[in-house]
């Protein structure tokens, strides 16, 4: 552990190049600052500083990238930050992504600083941002909000008079977006994974569809062509799988690896793990690959070139199940019934997984769905657990809670061979989660319900209404007090979520 510290600690010092100074220049009362616009800094070196080029230019960038919007719903970009003549094709993909008639609330840029160190962030709050094109406006009353309310931000003026990673995404934005939209522009300053967090901890209630994350960043430095190749897939890879350790272990592995004049592989890291805390806990995110060069594409000399990357972050598309749309007939039921027999069997046996033939399975047993697995033995419950995030095909994430009912639910000893032919085997394919604002809108053995406060949660099935013959009331005080930990009455300050399933057994499929 103290070595891999040890290397990320270096190589995130040394990819600055440039002479470090650690600011003090930071307040955190800007109520009584004067508003004084940030005046374009880069305009003339990175892109044109007259509108009519740069517009130009944008229109021949937007024309070149590779990927035109293929994914609804994107939360976040990674998008790289150098001249527009070597990066701006690869920035042009990414911002393709987001939608151009959405009325974002906010638009959160995040940079990392080239030249200044201090604590934690620095949002510029005190007036707007100008580039040749025009003036984008910040939300200074939220960026003075999240100042005040939070030791983790400050406005540090050096921060921003000459950081330029920041700077050179808004003409993208003012030459994509159709709407209005104003900006939260923020720029790390903090080399510490802790304070990192923090700055994750804070924005984590704003990553939402009604606002956008711009994150950025180029990848490796300096490098030849050919090892630039290797080490920002390697990195982007990392990336792509949502884990912040894994972005780690990559950066450490490149280092290891002793790269001719490698001197970081990702420029930008302290606001890429920002958005990464931030997303790699929620499985309904999906982290794509949309395009990437680096300056050899654009140079002759390929001896040293830097790299860039763009990603999208957007949430998964989710099964409509209305009973209209999503349809199990019954030999699609019959066999995942097989299917979680063979697969309890196996794994008691062998402690290996059953494998299943993808090719005698049907579109809908291959769809993204999620599911539980109810075991009974003489009627009694014998073992119960689910999977809500659709986040794999229905018949893995049926083997998958097979498996986890007969031999993790801890309410029940460990199921043992000798007695499947006494256990009868239950599935329930689930809808998406609905939030819901009343009580009145469950409908009792039609909708399950699941309870979140916090990190405590807890669910009942539909059928649990129709076993029991409680009272709403009842259903949900039960769910609230005895799964979700939250005493009788806890459900009446937590989140509460419906969803509707389809149920058939084995004991069903012989009645039939």
């Amino acid at each position: 552990m103290r070595k891999s510290r040890f290397i990320l600690k270096g190589l995130l010092l040394f990819f600055l190049g440039i002479t470090v100074v650690y600011c003090n220049s930071q307040t955190k009362d800007t109520s009584q600052l004067k508003c004084i616009d940030r005046q374009s800094v880069v305009a003339g070196t990175f892109y044109p500083d007259n509108p009519e080029a740069l517009k130009s230019q944008l229109e021949l960038l937007f024309a070149k990238s590779e990927m035109v919007k293929t994914y609804d719903h994107v939360l976040a970009i990674i998008s790289p930050h150098a001249g527009y003549v070597y990066s701006g094709k690869v920035a042009a993909s990414a911002f393709n992504q987001i939608d151009p008639d959405k009325e974002y609330e906010n638009i959160f840029i995040l940079s990392a600083s080239h030249r200044v160190l201090f604590r934690g962030a620095s949002i510029y709050s005190q007036g707007d941002y100008i580039t040749p094109l025009g003036k984008v406006k910040v939300n200074r009353e939220l960026a003075s909000k999240l100042i005040n309310e939070n030791k983790i931000f400050t406005f540090n003026p050096d921060a921003h008079s000459s950081e330029h990673s920041l700077e050179v995404q808004l003409p993208f934005l003012q030459f994509k977006m159709n709407k209005e939209f104003q900006i939260i522009p923020i720029v790390t300053g903090t080399q510490t994974l802790s304070e990192i967090k923090e700055i994750s901890e804070v924005l984590k209630p704003y990553f939402n569809e009604r606002n956008l994350f711009i994150i950025s960043s180029d990848f490796s430095h300096y490098p030849k062509y050919e090892d630039a190749l290797k080490v920002d897939k390697k990195t982007g890879d990392a990336i792509i799988s949502n884990s912040v350790n894994k972005v780690i272990d990559a950066i450490n592995e490149n280092a290891l690896a002793n790269v001719e004049n490698l001197v970081t592989s990702l420029c930008g890291w302290p606001a890429v793990f920002t958005l990464l805390n931030i997303t790699q806990t929620d499985r309904n995110i999906q982290v794509i690959s949309v395009d990437y060069q680096n300056s050899g594409d654009a140079l002759s000399d390929k001896s040293r070139v830097v790299g860039y990357h763009a990603i999208a972050f957007a949430k998964k598309k989710t099964q409509n199940m209305s009973e209209d749309q999503f349809i199990l007939r019954n030999q699609e039921k019959e066999k995942l019934l097989e299917i979680a027999r063979l697969t309890i069997n196996e794994y008691l046996k062998s402690r290996k997984v059953f494998k299943v033939d993808e090719s005698e399975l049907s579109d809908v047993m291959k769809s993204e769905c999620g599911a539980f697995v109810t075991l009974h033995k003489e009627g009694a419950l014998r073992g119960c657990i689910g999977r809500f995030v659709a986040d794999e095909a229905l018949y893995k994430i049926v083997q998958k809670m097979a498996i986890a009912a007969a031999t993790e639910d801890h309410r029940f000893p460990v199921v043992e061979q000798k007695e499947m032919s006494e256990i009868d085997i239950e599935i329930s394919v689930l809808t998406p989660l609905k939030k819901i604002e009343s009580t009145d809108e469950i409908e009792m053995g039609r909708h399950g319900i699941y309870i979140k406060k916090g990190f405590a949660s807890g669910t009942f099935l539909p059928q649990v209404a129709l076993e029991t013959g409680w009272t709403k009331e009842e259903f949900l005080g039960y769910c609230s007090r005895n799964k979700a930990g939250l005493g009788w009455d806890g459900w009446k300050d937590a989140d509460i979520y419906i969803y509707e399933a389809f149920v058939f057994g084995e004991s069903d499929i012989k009645k039939e």
